[in-house]
């Protein structure tokens, strides 16, 4: 009778160590998955990082600034370059680049030597010019 009373005990066990396989099995393929995600995530987050913080930035040395550009079709550019104090607009195509214009650089002054400009200063010497001329406006008349 002992060998009756153990078969569906062992069968019990049998079918509880299936389960907890699957179950491990699961839970290492969602870790596995969870772990490819973060490293995709990491990957994505440092080439955005990248992109940004070098978008403005130019090397000591570097001769060549691109200004600006402006797409024309599905492979055409259109490029505005700075060397050397002078700007070169430049047509670009798969295998071909041309230039189209040349035109020296503006001075690289701030206008904050303007103070009637409107965009001249730092925002706090803006505000507080659109605060004044608010104010003088704005005061109480005297009878």
């Amino acid at each position: 009778m002992s060998s009756l009373a153990s078969a569906p005990q062992a069968g019990a066990a049998l079918a509880g160590s299936a389960g907890n396989d699957a179950l491990f099995g699961l839970a290492a393929l969602g870790k596995t998955g969870l772990a490819l995600l973060l490293v995709i995530g990491l990957i994505l987050l440092c080439s955005w990082l990248l992109r940004r913080l070098s978008a403005g930035q130019r090397l000591a040395g570097q001769p060549l600034k691109v200004l600006g550009s402006t797409a024309l079709g599905q492979r055409e550019r259109v490029v505005i370059v700075e060397v050397a104090g002078t700007w070169l607009v430049l047509g670009v195509a798969p295998g071909q680049i041309s230039k189209l214009h040349e035109l020296p650089a503006p001075p690289t002054e701030s206008m904050t030597d303007d103070p009637g400009s409107a965009l001249a200063g730092s925002f706090a010497v803006r505000l507080a010019q659109a605060l004044k001329h608010n104010l003088r406006g704005a005061a109480p008349r005297q009878p």
